[in-house]
C-alpha cells in the first residue's frame, strides 16, 4: 500500500511540458491520454475561434481546443512539431477526452525541486489566474502549470473571452 501511494504522489509531481510560441507550459501527466499529430477537425456553428472543432479517435468525438487561441495569444499555422495532447478533463462530476492543441511537446518532466509556486491573489493586476495552478523551474527556466479543469470550465471560458463591453456591464 505504501508503496501504491508513493506511485501516485511521483505521478502527481510529473507533467508533460509544452510550448507555446516562447512560453514553456506544463500539463499533469496523469491527466494525459495520448499525443497526436495534427489533424483536420470539423468545425462547429458559431463556435469561438480556439473551439477547432471534433476530431474522430477511433470512433470517439474529441473536442479540440487550441490552446493558444484559449490563453489569448496569436493564431499560428501548424508546424511539423504541432501536437494535439488529448487528455482527461473534469466536467462536474464526469470526465471527458480534450484534445490541446500545442505548438509543441517537449517531455514529460518534475519540476526543480518539485516546487510549484501558487498565486494567493486572484485578480492581482486584472489578470485572472485561474487558468493557472502555479508557476515552477525546468533547469532554471520558468513554467507555467495549467489548471485544466479550472482552464476548461465554459464559466471560465465565458469571462476570459467576454469583450470589455460585457466585462463592464457586471461591474
Amino acid at each position: 500500500m505504501l508503496d501504491q501511494q508513493h506511485m501516485t504522489d511521483e505521478i502527481q509531481k510529473t507533467f508533460l511540458t509544452c510550448r507555446l510560441g516562447e512560453e514553456c507550459v506544463a500539463l499533469p501527466v496523469s491527466r494525459v491520454v495520448e499525443i497526436l499529430d495534427p489533424k483536420p477537425a470539423t468545425r462547429l456553428p458559431q463556435a469561438p475561434d480556439f473551439l477547432l472543432g471534433y476530431i474522430d479517435l477511433r470512433g470517439e468525438s474529441i473536442l479540440v481546443v487550441d490552446l493558444r487561441l484559449l490563453l489569448a495569444r496569436p493564431y499560428k499555422e501548424d508546424t511539423p512539431e504541432t501536437r494535439i495532447v488529448v487528455l482527461s478533463v473534469r466536467n462536474g462530476g464526469s470526465e471527458m477526452p480534450v484534445g490541446l492543441r500545442a505548438d509543441q511537446v517537449f517531455e514529460v518532466t518534475r519540476l526543480d525541486d518539485d516546487k510549484l509556486q501558487t498565486f494567493a491573489q486572484d485578480g492581482l493586476l486584472n489578470w485572472d489566474t485561474r487558468m493557472v495552478e502555479g508557476v515552477g523551474r525546468r533547469n532554471g527556466d520558468f513554467v507555467t502549470v495549467l489548471d485544466l479543469d479550472r482552464m476548461l470550465s465554459s464559466k471560465v471560458i465565458a469571462e476570459f473571452h467576454q469583450t470589455p463591453e460585457e466585462a463592464e456591464a457586471q461591474l
